[in-house]
């Protein structure tokens, strides 16, 4: 989850106001931030709506390019 802790940092959010407003615990933020746990689909789907972003670039940090 290359870009998450990122994304958080530019919008000046914290870990515990995003834990809060999508319903998961602080720690299992931290853990995707920092590449310890993988989140759910269900969890990545929040994160994209919550963001504004796609899954592709939770992910890799880049939103999906054509071949």
């Amino acid at each position: 989850m290359k870009a998450l802790k990122e994304l958080r940092k530019q919008r000046n959010l914290t870990q515990v106001k995003v834990s809060m407003d999508l319903h998961i615990s602080r720690e299992a933020l931290a853990n995707y931030e920092n590449g310890k746990r993988q989140p759910s689909f269900d969890v990545l789907n929040k994160l994209s709506e919550y963001f504004n972003v796609s899954i592709e670039y939770l992910i890799n940090g880049e939103e999906f390019k054509k071949r």
